[in-house]
């Protein structure tokens, strides 16, 4: 599935993962391969996905935490997610 991780400066990371874990606001939850239509508030804690031959740009490579070699986290403040069509949108504080 797609992942875009946008911040109010740039889009941090667009690319194919596997799996999605977010902070929501009535807990953390995981989003899979084909996962149903979701839209959902994010609070503070770490946005943690996971895929095959993942590669974030040079420029925002300092936000992230690579965990180890197919999964990375970005810790954020805030913000919202929309999945729909496999492809999952992150508007991140």
């Amino acid at each position: 599935m797609k992942l875009e991780i946008v911040s109010p400066e740039a889009t941090l990371f667009s690319g194919e993962v596997s799996s999605v874990s977010v902070p929501g606001v009535n807990g953390e939850f995981q989003m899979l391969n084909h996962h149903a239509s979701i839209v959902s508030l994010l609070t503070k804690g770490n946005v943690k996905f996971t895929g095959n031959n993942i590669s974030i740009a040079d420029a925002f490579s300092a936000k992230f935490t690579k965990v180890s070699n197919d999964t990375y986290t970005l810790a954020i403040a805030s913000g919202t997610v929309e999945l729909s069509d496999n492809k999952i949108i992150i508007l991140a504080n």
